[in-house]
């Protein structure tokens, strides 16, 4: 005889419904607004320096990487490929822990005695960003017709003159978007500087979640400030190609 029929038991819940309380007052007033307004005004100055720098730099490197003089190519060549396959992170640490060993003593001391771990993020940004940037920069002109570089040359020009005054000019205007793209990522990528210990928006967020335990409010709040400086950079880049436009299409 078979026995009684049981029915299968439910399972249990697998989850339990946190119950979390949203505050908000954290972060829009007191010293936590304060920290995170510091830690935005620390990412801009960080986000500014690395970005002129990296612009000139690489503008440097493109131009090297296109010299007629092999070794000086070979260098260039050099520098992008490491600094364009190395993670960034792994850059940051290299000049925080290993700029005694790099630079004079004297410019460590300096370093040192002002704010050596922003200095260390600044510059790892700036190599980092640099290699990029060339290699954008050197697309561009590679998309100019080589006559008029030999234009220019016939006309009495030198090469690095050629450069400046007829190849350069046109190829960053080409290369306005990556480049764009490059600035948006730098200004990203200067989060990673909270690992040594400099006070940009998210080391402030962290600060914030670690005395308050209001991670989700915190991130929450650095999340639509990196959104918001994206935009409004995009949105000054598209400003300034609908002026040339413009001024194009009026000439």
């Amino acid at each position: 005889m078979r026995g009684a029929f049981s029915p299968p038991t439910p399972p249990k819940k697998a989850f339990r419904v946190l119950n979390y309380t949203f505050d908000w007052s954290i972060i829009i007033s007191g010293k936590y607004f304060d920290w995170l307004v510091s830690g935005l005004v620390t990412t801009l100055k960080l986000s500014a320096i690395s970005i002129v720098l990296a612009f000139i730099l690489g503008l440097i490197i493109a131009v090297m990487r296109m010299a007629h003089s092999r070794p000086v190519r070979w260098f260039a060549h050099a520098y992008l490929e490491f600094f364009r396959n190395t993670p960034l992170l792994v850059q940051i640490f290299f000049w925080y822990f290993g700029s005694y060993k790099i630079l004079p003593t004297a410019v460590n001391d300096w370093l040192v005695s002002t704010n050596f771990e922003f200095a260390a993020a600044a510059i790892a940004l700036t190599i980092y960003t640099s290699a990029f940037i060339a290699e954008d920069i050197r697309s561009g002109v590679l998309s100019i017709p080589k006559e008029q570089m030999e234009a220019a040359r016939s006309a009495g020009f030198s090469y690095l003159r050629s450069m400046q005054y007829i190849i350069l000019p046109q190829a960053v205007r080409i290369t306005i978007p990556p480049l764009v793209n490059q600035f948006l990522n730098l200004a990203k990528n200067s989060s990673l500087a909270m690992t040594i210990g400099v006070m940009e928006m998210t080391y402030q967020a962290r600060q914030v979640e670690s005395y308050t335990f209001k991670g989700f409010e915190a991130f929450t709040a650095a999340t639509v400030v990196y959104l918001l400086l994206s935009i409004a950079i995009t949105a000054l880049v598209n400003v300034y190609n609908e002026k040339v436009l413009n001024v194009h299409k009026a000439t």
